[in-house]
């Protein structure tokens, strides 16, 4: 079983500019993606409670188009499908993850744990 993150749909100000916001934990994490011209997905920022925000501004790493979309349509819909949505939040920032902070990533459960 697939730990329940609670993703949600949210807005942020218009500081923090991203195509799609999305919060999770009971607003311990928000996450900012983007949507390229291509329609694939990038990751632009994460924020945590107890760390601060992460900018993504080096080198992102895109999910794939498959993923992207299927992504696109879960977030589209009225009530997110969290079985469906939670590998994908993860493998975006599995691809991503040497730009974040590991302890931060680990704290939430958002990457495995080093061993």
């Amino acid at each position: 079983m697939t730990q329940d993150f609670g993703f949600f749909k949210t807005k942020m100000p218009s500081s923090r500019k991203a195509d799609i916001y999305l919060g999770c934990l009971d607003c311990s994490v928000f996450i900012d993606f983007n949507i390229t011209s291509g329609g694939q997905i990038s990751l632009c920022r994460i924020s945590f409670d107890g760390y601060g925000c992460c900018n993504l501004t080096e080198s992102k790493k895109l999910l794939n188009f498959e993923l992207s979309e299927k992504f696109i349509e879960e977030v589209n819909k009225e009530k997110i499908d969290q079985e469906k949505l939670t590998p994908i939040v993860k493998a975006i920032i599995k691809l991503n993850q040497e730009h974040i902070w590991t302890d931060a990533l680990e704290k939430y459960n958002l990457i495995d744990k080093q061993e």
